[in-house]
């Protein structure tokens, strides 16, 4: 997760960043970017514009997981995980300034709650790929939304994309990845179900916060959760200068850069849309977990993501149907 940090209230994606009204979230913004969304349906040209910077994103936000998966060794997961955080809460304080008086209890409840959801997400996401490939770990994860959009749907066609997926994952036992380090595999279970988790405070941020202060907010508070895990597992190894450069450029590559072209991809294209590209995160993590850690599969697994690919594609169109 991949995701800061990967948002809607029914279902890909950093790890994740669209309105409340889509299936699959980014780790990368919050629910309230729908806001940008106006006008008239953009020409082809400007569609397609948008679908080269959600591609971006989604390139960005697993380039960075694999830049992340390089300093373990240096930080260890939750330590990486600490600089993550605590250089994306800085960047989004210090770009957006979001307002913190006049909100009320459940309002910051609800902060709380997107901010928690984010650290635990992202310490489980980055302990899992600790252990098991780039991709697989991905694969994993984006089961948790793409069953929160099954089960939201409520029609007979989404037993369909359940069993599409639920044949991914058999695929996936089935090969070379049946020899999956099994607390890996858990730790990315346990990300997508905490990613649903971020799906629903996110909706609820989104909507009682302007703009992205509530994002902002959230990715503090999820800071100051992860930072004592980090301290106390890695030490003064984060104060080594390049453990810290890096660390920035992990924040960079898998919030700020996301963050920034999804943004501007929701003003040209439709949440729908959005949502259905979204769904191909666990083809750019292979491609960053081959091209960054040499991290290669077979046939059969590049099928079983596939799979789970089509099978969010299908749950996020059936839930907008």
């Amino acid at each position: 997760m991949t995701t800061p940090d990967r948002a809607t209230s029914t279902s890909a994606a950093p790890r994740a960043s669209a309105p409340a009204s889509s299936p699959v979230p980014s780790p990368a913004a919050s629910g309230s970017t729908a806001e940008t969304i106006r006008g008239a349906a953009p020409g082809a040209r400007a569609r397609l514009g948008a679908v080269g910077l959600v591609i971006g994103s989604a390139l960005s936000l697993q380039f960075g997981s694999a830049v992340a998966a390089l300093l373990f060794p240096r930080a260890g997961a939750l330590g990486v995980v600490a600089l993550r955080l605590v250089f994306s809460a800085v960047l989004l304080l210090a770009l957006f300034r979001p307002r913190l008086r006049g909100y009320s209890r459940s309002d910051w409840l609800a902060a709380a709650g997107l901010g928690v959801a984010l650290g635990a997400m992202n310490s489980l996401f980055y302990q899992a790929i600790e252990r098991i490939p780039l991709g697989a770990a991905v694969t994993l994860e984006l089961l948790g939304p793409l069953l929160l959009s099954v089960f939201a749907s409520r029609r007979l066609v989404s037993l369909v994309w359940a069993l599409l997926a639920g044949g991914g994952v058999y695929l996936l036992e089935a090969g070379d990845f049946g020899r999956l380090d099994a607390a890996g595999v858990g730790f990315a279970l346990a990300a997508g179900g905490m990613w649903i988790a971020y799906i629903l405070f996110n909706a609820r941020t989104g909507a009682r916060f302007p703009k992205v202060d509530g994002l902002a907010i959230a990715m503090g508070i999820g800071a100051l959760v992860s930072a004592p895990l980090g301290v106390a597992s890695a030490g003064t190894a984060l104060l080594d200068p390049v453990t810290l450069g890096l660390g920035a450029a992990v924040a960079v590559l898998s919030s700020g850069v996301p963050y920034t072209l999804e943004m501007f991809a929701l003003r040209r294209l439709p949440a729908g849309t959005f949502a259905v590209l979204m769904s191909l995160m666990p083809v750019a993590a292979t491609a960053a977990g081959f091209l960054v850690l040499d991290q290669s599969m077979g046939p059969l697994q590049l099928v079983a993501i596939a799979l789970v690919v089509a099978a969010s594609m299908g749950a996020v169109r059936t839930s907008r149907g």
